[in-house]
C-alpha cells in the first residue's frame, strides 16, 4: 500500500514559473536554476505539494525532521527568509506568502490578508 501511495506522488512539481524535480533536487524559477540546501528543498517541496494552502510552522518542522527544535524558535522563519531570498528576490511576483498566525502559503496569485 505504501508503494502505491508513493508512486502516485509526482516527482516534478510546478507552481507558476517555479519548478522542482524531487528526484534530482533541481529547482528553477523562470528557467533560472537555483541551488538549495536539503532543508530548504524539503520545505519548498512541502509548500509546493500544498500549494494554495496554509502550511504551519509545525508542519514545516516535521517535514524536515527537525523535531529537536522548540516551536517557539525562529528556525523556520529564517529558512523561509532564505527561500524568499533565493526564489522571490529578483521577481516582481512573490510566491511565498506569510499567513499571519497560521504559517506560510505558496501561491501564484495574491493572498487575502485575512486568510
Amino acid at each position: 500500500m505504501r508503494r502505491v501511495g508513493a508512486a502516485r506522488q509526482s516527482t516534478r512539481l510546478q507552481v507558476a514559473d517555479l519548478a522542482i524535480d524531487v528526484n534530482t533536487m533541481r529547482v528553477a524559477r523562470a528557467g533560472k536554476a537555483n541551488t538549495l540546501q536539503l532543508r530548504e528543498f524539503r520545505q519548498l517541496e512541502l509548500l509546493m505539494r500544498n500549494a494554495g494552502q496554509v502550511v504551519t510552522r509545525t508542519m514545516l518542522l516535521e517535514g524536515v525532521r527537525e523535531y529537536h527544535f522548540e516551536l517557539q524558535t525562529n528556525v523556520i522563519d529564517v529558512q523561509i527568509s532564505r527561500l524568499r531570498t533565493k526564489l522571490d528576490k529578483d521577481f516582481g511576483r512573490k510566491l511565498i506568502h506569510t499567513v499571519r498566525g497560521g504559517g506560510y502559503r505558496l501561491a501564484a496569485g495574491s493572498v487575502p490578508v485575512d486568510a
